[in-house]
């Protein structure tokens, strides 16, 4: 196996993961970062949603772009935002879990089912059509994925029917509520700290290869409460093996395989399970450096029914996802001030960055938390004060 194309709506780690790993990469994904670009054979931009909905492609012109990078591909590794991607449509192997098996891990109204018929932690769901049964505060979220941009806390019956009503012209509707039924997820909002479990698996087996902490919602980072702001691997802390038990047992009851993640809550009272991701993760890039290992390689192993010796932390490495706080086009000045932070997820020259749109990566390797953070926050604190600045000049 040699040449690999992936999909997905963000592909930057994957394809650099697997172009480490001696593969040729051609990508199709919506963010066309500069340093995907040098680490894949060749890449094309998807059409990107503005709305939380999941990605749906027509076979057909993923066919004619797979035709067009000129190679004869011996398999397709769907990404984030692929839940809905059709093996049956396409000869060569498709190297993730099936369809159906990832719409349901993807689905938190059938997670939170699942989990409640496994006995296993987890927030309450409720529907829109019981809101007058809610106990609040309650959290609301898009029945799949959108990392978080979307979520919102409702602390009483009128904030929920303005969240609501916002979450609905996302999609361009009136406030429905049994549209709304179908298209999100009202839970229970519990305290705790966000972490996840990184498995692989094979149809026999699965293994935790790491714990990580979730950045969320990091004021220096996103002005958003509860936007993915990056993670940092390992985390460290007295739930971590049953964390690890949990994830194994959650992996094989959905039959995934490969690369794949459960996301939790470290509460007081224990670990509570809130959602799976049937798809490589944003944690790929700190598991690698922290632990030495290249995942595509082991993704790949998976499907050859082969998982690795389990992997020991080396060190603390970290990733800050930084969003825009103001609508930027990214010039030769702003690119260079990017690059001199040596991070990752580099936008193209005149790319055009909304407010709260994600602008770039930073990363982080030490042998303390502490020390990742800070690095982190001094990194974060050099880009937006060269953008200040910059804004200062030009309104002279």
């Amino acid at each position: 196996m040699r040449n690999i194309l992936v999909i997905g709506y963000n592909n930057r780690n994957v394809v650099c993961s697997a172009r480490r790993a001696g593969y040729n990469v051609c990508s199709i994904d919506a963010f066309h970062f500069l340093d995907l670009q040098e680490c894949a054979y060749a890449s094309a931009l998807l059409e990107r949603r503005a709305g939380p909905e999941l990605i749906e492609l027509d076979a057909s012109r993923i066919k004619a772009r797979m035709v067009a990078f000129g190679l004869e591909f011996d398999a397709i590794v769907p990404g984030s935002g692929m839940e809905m991607f059709d093996h049956n449509c396409f000869s060569c192997a498709v190297l993730a879990s099936s369809p159906d098996n990832k719409q349901k891990a993807s689905n938190k109204k059938y997670l939170s089912k699942r989990l409640e018929a496994l006995g296993i932690p987890h927030p309450d769901c409720y529907s829109p059509d019981e809101i007058d049964a809610i106990e609040y505060p309650v959290i609301v979220k898009p029945a799949f994925g959108s990392g978080g941009l979307f979520n919102r806390i409702a602390k009483d019956k009128q904030e929920l029917l303005s969240v609501l009503e916002n979450l609905c012209s996302l999609y361009h509707r009136r406030l429905d509520l049994e549209f709304m039924a179908e298209t999100v997820v009202i839970q229970d909002f519990l305290e705790g700290i966000p972490s996840s479990i990184s498995l692989l698996s094979t149809r026999k087996e699965a293994l935790s290869v790491a714990v990580n902490e979730h950045l969320i919602g990091i004021p220096w980072l996103s002005r958003l409460p509860f936007a993915y702001c990056g993670n940092i691997t390992p985390f460290r802390n007295e739930q971590a093996d049953e964390m690890e038990t949990l994830a194994e047992e959650l992996i094989l009851d959905f039959k995934l395989l490969g690369s794949n993640g459960v996301d939790f809550l470290v509460t007081e009272t224990g670990p509570v399970v809130l959602e799976i991701n049937p798809r490589f993760q944003g944690s790929l890039d700190t598991i690698e450096k922290a632990m030495d290992v290249n995942l595509f390689e082991a993704h790949v192993g998976c499907f050859r029914g082969e998982l690795p010796e389990k992997p020991e932390a080396k060190l603390f490495a970290a990733r800050g996802a930084i969003y825009s706080d103001r609508e930027l086009i990214i010039d030769r000045q702003l690119l260079n001030a990017i690059l001199r932070e040596k991070g990752a997820d580099i936008p193209p020259p005149e790319t055009n960055v909304l407010p709260d749109g994600f602008l770039t990566s930073l990363f982080s390797c030490a042998s303390s938390r502490e020390d990742v953070i800070l690095s982190l926050e001094q990194g974060a604190e050099r880009i937006k004060t060269f953008i200040e600045c910059k804004k200062k000049i030009s309104s002279i």
